[in-house]
């Protein structure tokens, strides 16, 4: 479920006052504890979601 609603989410910048819709990852990373995402906003903050796995939840 959670992975489900992390992919029909559209992540925002994080950055103070920003809030802009994040577009595709500029980087994505998985380990067995899930996948991280890095997100680079056109404000110039980065802004990383994080998944876990099924298996280790």
């Amino acid at each position: 479920m959670l992975t489900e609603l992390h992919e029909a989410a559209t992540p925002t910048c994080e950055a103070q006052h920003c809030e802009r819709p994040l577009g595709e990852p500029a980087l994505v990373f998985e380990t067995e504890a899930g996948r991280r995402e890095a997100h680079e906003c056109a404000c110039g903050a980065v802004t990383v979601t994080v998944v876990k796995s099924e298996s280790s939840r």
